[in-house]
């Protein structure tokens, strides 16, 4: 059984374009790749053969990921969605009660994490963490070095 995924359109978009790449591009690559090196002679020495065939192996494994994904994935409407707690593609400011300080983060599926803009997905540490909590509660989570508490300070949509 999968897991449901929640995107946003531009994500879905996305991993749709990935996908299509996966399928129309590098798909026809490794088929080629591989009648290249059958070509060469005795396939039970062939060890570019070989490489070719796990490579393409990685690949379809690669594909049937994002479809199986995408089969799962659902639209979020952001204009539905209720800012009293803390949801996917919630944006939710935090203060950490140990320094003083203070985050803005944007929770997204995992494909669309990236820390860099502030996107973390649901399913890390801190986005469990934070999922269903209001506005002044704390959030206890557990992170490698020990716990952090997060007090939420406000929740907006992104």
């Amino acid at each position: 059984m999968s897991k449901v995924s929640y995107y946003t359109e531009e994500g879905l978009k996305k991993l749709r374009q990935e996908l299509n790449h996966l399928k129309d591009v590098e798909r026809p690559k490794a088929s080629q790749a591989i009648a290249e090196a059958r070509d060469k002679g005795d396939l039970s020495e062939n060890a570019e053969y070989d490489a070719a065939k796990e490579a393409q192996g990685m690949l379809e494994m690669q594909i049937a990921k994002l479809e199986n994904t995408l089969a799962n994935a659902r639209i979020v409407n952001e204009s539905e969605l209720d800012n009293s707690k803390v949801l996917v593609l919630s944006t939710v400011e935090v203060k950490n009660k140990t320094n003083g300080a203070t985050m803005k983060y944007t929770l997204v599926a995992q494909s669309e994490a990236d820390l860099k803009t502030g996107k973390i997905s649901v399913d890390s540490p801190i986005g469990k963490g934070l999922l269903g909590k209001k506005v002044g509660e704390l959030a206890a989570i557990s992170v490698p070095n020990g716990t952090i508490e997060l007090e939420i300070l406000s929740i907006s949509r992104s």
